[in-house]
């Protein structure tokens, strides 16, 4: 059974990764603030933000209230927190991603054309982060069984998000072949986004829009026991039973679930950059079995 997983690099010729997470919930779905303060002033920019239908899909996203009442809202504020949670991590290394383009059906990129099938990913040919936003409930819920709710779409983008990083610290030119396996390069590429998500995690209470508003409220022990939960859920593994197959880690691009938790909970638990580089990890720890 074929099924397109989030994540993919396109034009490197790697897979997707597979979602390990369910991390932030909109205000509606829990009760909580996404944004600061109730988030009324308009200091949030969905500038980065494009529809590839150009349906002026964003217009509308002006305040912290719209982003906690209104799921392309969230969307445009959870951008705005990598993209400041980076800018202060990276410092001068650091260049946002150009946009964040969500698509229905097809979409045209530098990398060459993409359809629903590909699932989300990102392109370094005009470092951009592409999002079929049907995928979450046709492919992620129906056909993986994965959780559902509109917190799971957050997670996707701190890992395409992740990527962007990855690219920006030349790491992308470690993978130059597509080698299979647990500790292949294209799987190291993926734990490494993973290990950033969690990084993202960590300090994603201290992002701050223009004016200096915290941009999100709340992020409980309860979500990220929820992202062990779906890790433990979802890996290569989990992929090939699910498929009707055996597990084979020779054939893995992805990692499996337990390299997904490992690496997530590696960047949140730590907060440390340095301890994300997946490149220089040992294959034990790449494997989890430190």
């Amino acid at each position: 059974m074929r099924i397109p997983i989030p994540g993919g690099i396109a034009g490197k010729g790697i897979g997707g990764i597979v979602l390990l997470v369910v991390l932030f919930v909109v205000g509606q779905f829990l009760g909580i603030d996404l944004i600061g303060g109730g988030g009324t002033s308009g200091v949030y920019s969905p500038s980065r933000l494009s529809d590839a239908q150009d349906s002026g899909r964003y217009d509308h996203c002006e305040t912290g209230a719209d982003a906690n009442e209104d799921h392309d809202c969230a969307r445009v504020a959870i951008e705005n927190s990598l993209t400041d949670y980076w800018d202060d991590e990276l410092g001068g290394k650091f260049d946002a991603i150009e946009t964040l383009t969500t698509f229905q059906g097809s979409v045209s990129t530098a990398c060459g054309g993409a359809d629903s099938s590909v699932g989300p990913f990102y392109c370094p040919g005009d470092e951009s982060i592409y999002l079929d936003t049907t995928f979450f409930d046709e492919v992620l819920e129906r056909q993986l069984g994965g959780p559902d709710g509109g917190f799971v779409e957050f997670y996707v983008l701190a890992h395409e998000y992740g990527h962007h990083i990855s690219h920006l610290l030349g790491f992308f030119d470690k993978v130059r072949t597509q080698d299979t396996g647990p500790t292949s390069p294209a799987v190291r590429l993926e734990l490494q986004a993973d290990c950033y998500a969690g990084l993202w995690a960590h300090h994603a209470t201290t992002t701050e829009d223009a004016s200096g508003e915290v941009l999100i409220l709340d992020l409980t022990r309860q979500d990220i026991d929820l992202a062990i939960e779906a890790a433990e859920a979802v890996g290569d593994d989990y992929i090939q039973k699910r498929g009707g197959g055996k597990v084979d880690d020779d054939l893995w691009t992805h990692g499996s679930s337990a390299q997904r938790k490992f690496w997530f909970l590696r960047g949140y638990e730590s907060g440390d950059l340095d301890g994300c580089d997946t490149f220089e990890a040992s294959d034990s720890e790449v494997l989890a079995r430190t």
